[in-house]
């Protein structure tokens, strides 16, 4: 019972505390520097609502993975960037601004985009048991989950901006911590999953990482767009928020105790992300 309860109950909350977390750190100028920035910020959206889920069905056709498993993996690539993809742009000195705005339109734009891409792949991925997933109902949830708690977020920054900067720090480190919890208990109840499939799952998840992040940078450069916004843009490309994932996962496939299998991928992805970010990191450095 106390299984249940966490993956149906405090999942969902935790998730509403990152994106709530999330939206302290925004502003309304982050917003309107989309239009101070057309062109980076129409690059990093393409890359990420568009081309990454291309890309990881792409690489799935090449994959021994089973359905649930494919399928757990598209899921994570409708996911936008979190708060991590904020921090390593800035440790990697990339527009931090830009990383910002993206993160906080993308968030937003996923309550449509991510029911909207579900709808479209399940049935390729899951079959007859897609016709069991509420499109409709998910993107309600979603509205509650991500963008009701991030606009709190924001709302209490443009209101109380001195009282939000002495507390958001401490906010995101909480976060960052409810982010790792979520990880590891959706690793944990997939144990077994998890033995079975790690030499697929694991280097396909690390391969669609590489290229993810390299793809940003070649669009970006591509673009004519300068050393940090190219930055921004692969991190932003290349990094999803796997607590995301791993909620979606459950609220399409729930399960009498723990979490479903579809949501290993993105609690995976949570943990390899890091062996491809740190060394683009100490890269992007560099240059």
């Amino acid at each position: 019972m106390v299984t249940e309860n966490l993956a149906f109950i405090l999942l969902p909350l935790a998730l509403a505390f990152i994106m709530f977390s999330l939206g302290l750190g925004l502003t309304i100028a982050d917003f309107k520097r989309v239009f101070v920035y057309p062109k980076a910020f129409v690059a990093g959206l393409t890359c990420q609502v568009i081309l990454l889920p291309l890309v990881a069905f792409s690489l799935l056709q090449f994959a021994d993975l089973s359905p649930s498993l494919s399928f757990g993996v598209m899921i994570l690539s409708f996911c936008p960037g979190g708060v991590s993809s904020n921090i390593m742009t800035k440790l990697a000195g990339g527009a931090v601004a830009l990383s910002i705005s993206l993160t906080g339109v993308v968030s937003l734009l996923s309550v449509l985009t991510i029911p909207f891409f579900i709808g479209l792949f399940a049935v390729h991925f899951l079959g007859e048991g897609a016709t069991d997933i509420n499109v409709t109902g998910l993107g309600l949830a979603l509205f509650v989950m991500t963008a009701a708690p991030a606009g709190c977020g924001v709302t209490l920054r443009h209101y109380y901006a001195d009282v939000v900067e002495r507390v958001e720090p401490l906010i995101t480190k909480l976060a960052m911590g409810v982010f790792f919890v979520i990880v590891l208990f959706s690793i944990a109840s997939n144990w077994v999953s998890l033995q079975e499939s790690f030499l697929q799952l694991g280097p396909l998840l690390v391969g669609l990482n590489i290229f993810l992040f390299l793809m940003g940078i070649i669009v970006a450069w591509a673009l004519g767009l300068p050393q940090k916004e190219r930055t921004a843009i692969a991190i932003e490309t290349g990094i999803q928020n796997s607590a995301l994932g791993v909620t979606v996962a459950t609220l399409i496939v729930p399960t009498v105790s723990g979490l479903p299998v579809i949501s290993l991928p993105a609690a995976v992805y949570g943990v390899t992300f890091y062996f491809v970010a740190a060394p683009f990191i100490l890269w992007a450095r560099q240059q």
